[in-house]
């Protein structure tokens, strides 16, 4: 659990003030103060974006502080400075920190740091409280949107708390100078609930070095048991009831019924781990995966099933394209603007069991056709790098501080 008393940095010392923009700050030498629910105590698609993010900034002469919770044990190290503030576990999903407070020693180090920009990627507590420092002290807010926190509830039969979510969320989104997304499809939603005006595109990369066909290992496959001929349907991701693991089971469980041969191949670990292997018949469980070990288990699939409505841009989907690997993804947010249906893999409307089982059937079926979508949403990984994506976020901070100038 964060403490109150986290042990910080040498802050840099600077008037409790936001500091006058000069030719410095033009070149790069910005200050931006990053606040995040869940900055590396958890590995996940958005914590990770957000670190290649720092490590963009800091290269560019960028001065980055983090303010988010602390835990003893992170899952990785994390980017940049990051100073503690105060938290306690989620009822229920302990792995997740609930930031507390703007506390007054987080505010006092945040008047030290006197940042030019301020960047909010959750919309908790603590953002709250940031967003309304920085607006009475006249700097640019930035908020970076990373999932789909509405759409959460439904998973816990708690459905009807979402107009007030979406309405939360409005007000929260509004009080920002723009947002930033990282699918088109996410950017249109966004407009269309009115969560702002000012939203445009921050994507994400790959890293190809990790994630390429040649990483596909068949000895590696034939040690977990699988044979060379099976189709392997794989699962990648956090084991959350949110990625619609209810989906994937049911739709793995028609092609039970069906006749049609397979394997499951699930890479990651979650507080549903003992929930999908209950329900998914002889899925192979290699559990979390990292570096060189992650790009040889995602090659090593014949085809990647990704039924979640709750991504904004869907790494997984991109890791799995950038492995010549075609994807049956629901239609959503993020899955719609990287794949293409019918030339580099099929889209599935939400929840439709029989659409997702005929899909994951005919690339079971026809391997020649899998190989030919995965071809084409390799090519369309390709346009993926990371430096020229993250440019985007540094972009929008330029102009926002102009823009309040």
């Amino acid at each position: 659990m964060s403490s109150a008393n986290a042990t910080m940095t040498g802050p840099r010392t600077a008037p409790e003030a936001a500091a006058e923009p000069d030719a410095a700050v033009q070149a790069g030498g910005l200050r931006i103060a990053l606040f995040s629910g869940n900055y590396n105590y958890v590995r996940d698609g958005a914590n990770q974006a957000l670190n290649r993010l720092v490590g963009y900034l800091l290269r560019q002469g960028c001065d980055v502080r983090i303010y988010a919770p602390e835990v003893a044990d992170p899952a990785f190290e994390p980017t940049g400075t990051l100073v503690g503030v105060p938290a306690l576990p989620i009822p229920g999903r302990s792995e997740y920190r609930f930031p507390l407070a703007l506390s007054r020693r987080v505010r006092k180090d945040l008047g030290r740091f006197a940042p030019h920009i301020v960047h909010v990627a959750s919309p908790d507590v603590v953002a709250h409280g940031a967003v309304r420092w920085a607006r009475a002290r006249g700097i640019p807010v930035l908020a970076s949107v990373h999932t789909r926190f509405e759409t959460y509830p439904r998973y816990y039969n708690l459905g009807f708390i979402e107009p007030a979510l979406v309405f939360g969320l409005r007000r929260f989104y509004n009080r920002c100078d723009a947002l930033v997304a990282p699918s088109e499809s996410m950017v249109e939603l966004l407009r269309q609930q009115g969560m702002n005006d000012d939203v445009s595109l921050w994507t994400r990369g790959v890293d190809r070095t990790i994630f390429s066909p040649q990483a596909r290992d068949m000895a590696w496959r034939r040690s977990l048991g699988i044979a060379d001929e099976e189709p392997v349907i794989g699962f990648l991701g956090r084991l959350v009831m949110e990625k619609g693991l209810d989906v994937f089971t049911d739709a793995c469980a028609e092609l039970d019924r069906r006749g049609v041969a397979h394997r499951v191949l699930v890479i990651g670990e979650g507080p549903a781990r003992e929930w999908f292997a209950e329900h998914l018949r002889g899925g192979v469980f290699v559990g979390h995966q990292t570096g060189a070990d992650l790009g040889r288990a995602v090659a090593s699939m014949d085809m990647l099933f990704n039924p979640s409505v709750t991504e904004t841009f869907g790494n997984v989907t991109l890791e799995a394209m950038a492995c010549a690997l075609p994807v049956v993804a629901a239609i959503a947010t993020g899955s719609e603007s990287l794949v293409r249906g019918g030339v580099s893999g099929q889209l599935v409307e939400p929840g439709d069991i029989d659409g997702f089982a005929d899909a994951l059937e005919t690339y079971c079926n026809d391997p020649a056709l899998a190989r030919l979508h995965g071809q084409a949403g390799e090519e369309r990984a390709s346009d993926f790098g990371w430096d020229r994506i993250n440019s985007a976020v540094l972009n929008t901070y330029r102009r926002l501080l102009a823009e309040k100038r």
